[in-house]
């Protein structure tokens, strides 16, 4: 199965080690070797950079370790296909614009009879690739679309969270589904199940750590300057621990919301 990573923070920040690490799954460590793909978010736009071939072999790669954009959003996939041939059009995250931002998704497990989750040729959204998760994704963004329809602002959580658990609901039907998507305001995920090649052993489908700190900042009220103490969020999701730290399984139809890097809602699909 492919490997997942997504990070939300309060302040913008690198994830130069973490995406190494995933890197290492693409190819050197692992067998997924069929494409890669990360979204560093900017506000409402996406820098986004996908490759149809092996991370661990990738310059481009090597170079966003050293030079990557700071994002407080970024969303990450390394891809071992099972449906569709190795192609760009087939290689996550996908990216749909939706009220004036662009929205974030990608998809670990597989998916099958996507094509009934939708009428041909209903919605504005459509496949550019073969895969069940564009399909799915495609699906999403169609019911979307009435919510976001007029906004100058993101809907209430609430409701993007609703929406989000309706559309987990229709696609756990038709398989393994660990989700990670993002409307440039939360992100949202969905923890299912995950096997690797060759075994049926099931093992849990996401993995998070959440960190809170507070860092000391030089006193200058003596010079009529003063600067409050600088704090980051920080939440990390990932298909498997990337660190020696305590990451925690999440349930099987685990669902959360996090925003500026804090988990802001936690349910059971």
């Amino acid at each position: 199965m492919c490997e997942l990573f997504a990070m939300s923070s309060l302040l913008p920040t690198s994830v130069s080690f973490s995406l190494n690490k995933l890197a290492r799954h693409g190819g050197a460590d692992g067998p997924h070797r069929d494409g890669w793909g990360v979204a560093f978010y900017a506000g409402r736009d996406v820098f986004l950079l996908r490759e149809p071939s092996a991370a661990s072999e990738s310059d481009l790669v090597r170079y966003i370790e050293h030079h990557g954009p700071p994002s407080d959003l970024v969303v990450s996939h390394i891809r071992f296909a099972t449906f569709g041939e190795r192609a760009l059009r087939n290689t996550q995250p996908f990216t749909r614009e939706l009220g004036g931002r662009q929205h974030v998704f990608a998809h670990n497990g597989d998916l099958a009879h996507t094509e009934t989750l939708e009428s041909p040729g209903r919605g504005c959204f459509v496949p550019v690739g073969e895969t069940d998760s564009e399909q799915a994704f495609c699906y999403f963004m169609n019911k979307l679309t009435a919510l976001w329809e007029g906004a100058t602002e993101p809907p209430p959580l609430i409701q993007r969270l609703d929406a989000f658990n309706a559309f987990v609901d229709a696609i756990r039907e038709l398989g393994s589904a660990n989700l990670i998507y993002s409307d440039s305001d939360a992100l949202f995920v969905h923890a299912h199940r995950r096997t690797e090649p060759g075994s049926e052993i099931v093992l849990p489908g996401l993995f998070v750590l959440s960190r809170n700190c507070e860092e000391n900042v030089p006193d200058l009220s003596g010079s009529g300057v003063t600067l409050e103490t600088a704090r980051q969020a920080l939440t990390l999701i990932a298909s498997v621990p990337l660190t020696g730290e305590d990451w925690h399984p999440l349930g099987e139809g685990e669902v959360l919301a996090i925003h500026d890097g804090m988990i802001v809602e936690r349910s059971v699909a």
